[in-house]
């Protein structure tokens, strides 16, 4: 599809080369696709990373909520708003959603709303009401973008076939969808002729790939963002986390609580424990040796620290641990997954040994901040002198993660 010739110069202009101050949360509004039936349920994963004082955006129902819901705790939440009736789009994807047209539109709902703020917006990002944002880290991200240009951010699925069969070149909405200020406002004027031309698509997420590709606007993808197209443990994905801040997760329910003996919805409040504290450092990946017991010892930031009874090349650690299962689990396509993997031993006596985080603290002296984690224990015969089962607890020491001075933790 070819544009006007006034909105390439305005794309190419070179304005683009004015330095420009960095991205803060203030600087990003959000859109939130939701319902009246899966609201109650999620709003609580919202609260965790919501700041009603710094950020603007709108969680979009299909029908108002009861005044029940809408008024507990809604000084705590973004504000409500009723999406536009979408009866006219045709759905065709056989046994599929019509909602994602409607969650589709937010991004129209949402431009309309605020492209005329008095503050100014760079950023649109749009997630699930599933969707944990990490916000300082999103800004962080955003920040190496000029908002000025055309920029489609996110992130695909772990799961090749998810990628094959909805687009493999595709920001997945339930990861987060970052589309720069300039092209949210042009892809505004004409998303809903966009998306009559696309009835055939199955979610809300290919409907904006679409009309973004029309736009002739390729994926900047960002390995931070997590789609989580997956079942079960999700301690391999999360122990070998790319080196890049992680920016949100998403579909919690569907995995293991993160942590032992608690539930879904508290692990994840306890892995925001070390959020507050040091956002950019959270499951930031450290890899260090023994020599005298030949350990490799990789500390997930404010998640784990495991413990190898050999010593492991770098290249190998950081290869996932296949703790999870596909999304579906029917084999061929949909059991192969974007990243390389390891064996994750069905004896556990066998596995690295795992401390969980349990709790984070920092010195209001000197800024350090102090991490703790706990074995989890097995029921393991092991040589009292050589295991690293013997240890109990191990102590991390660190200051806030500067992006630009190179650091490095300290155990004891």
């Amino acid at each position: 599809m070819l544009q006007p010739k006034d909105t390439i110069n305005a794309y190419f202009s070179s304005s683009q080369n004015q330095p420009q101050s960095l991205t803060e949360i203030d600087h990003i509004v959000f859109g939130i696709g939701s319902s009246l039936n899966s609201w109650p349920a999620r709003r609580d994963y919202v609260k965790l990373w919501w700041d009603t004082q710094r950020m603007r955006g709108c969680v979009f129902v299909d029908s108002p909520l009861s005044s029940l819901d809408n008024n507990t705790d809604s000084h705590l939440l973004p504000p409500i708003c009723v999406s536009e009736d979408t009866s006219r789009f045709r759905y065709t994807w056989a046994g599929g959603d019509r909602n994602a047209i409607r969650i589709a539109r937010c991004v129209l709902e949402t431009v309309r709303m605020f492209n005329a703020s008095a503050d100014e917006v760079r950023w649109y990002v749009f997630g699930d009401d599933d969707t944990i944002f990490i916000p300082e880290n999103l800004a962080r991200t955003l920040s190496k973008y000029d908002h000025r240009s055309w920029y489609y951010i996110g992130a695909t699925s772990e799961i090749y076939h998810q990628n094959w069969l909805f687009g493999d070149d595709m920001a997945f909405g339930g990861g987060g969808v970052a589309l720069s200020s300039s092209l949210a406002n042009v892809l505004a004027k004409n998303f809903d002729s966009c998306i009559e031309r696309y009835p055939h698509l199955y979610g809300g997420d290919a409907r904006i790939h679409a009309c973004v590709l029309e736009l002739g606007v390729g994926l900047s993808h960002e390995p931070g963002f997590h789609q989580f197209d997956l079942n079960g443990n999700a301690l391999g994905i999360l122990t070998s986390h790319s080196t890049r801040p992680l920016v949100s997760l998403h579909q919690m329910s569907h995995l293991d609580p993160l942590f032992p003996n608690s539930t879904t919805f508290s692990t994840v409040q306890h892995l925001f424990s070390a959020v507050e504290l040091d956002p950019l450092r959270i499951l930031q990946l450290s890899v260090c040796y023994d020599r005298r017991y030949s350990w490799t010892i990789s500390v997930s930031w404010g998640y784990t620290v495991q413990i190898e009874s050999r010593h492991m090349f770098v290249r190998d650690v950081l290869r996932t641990q296949q703790t999870f299962r596909p999304w579906q689990n029917f084999g061929g396509l949909a059991s192969v997954y974007t990243f390389n993997t390891r064996e994750f031993n069905p004896d556990p006596c066998k596995r690295p040994v795992t401390f969980f985080m349990e709790y984070v603290s920092s010195d209001p002296g000197d800024g350090t901040i102090k991490s703790v984690y706990k074995q989890a224990y097995e029921n393991c015969t092991y040589d009292p002198i050589s295991s690293p089962r013997k240890i109990e607890e191990i102590r991390v020491f660190s200051t806030r993660l500067d992006p630009d001075i190179r650091q490095v933790s300290k155990l004891t």
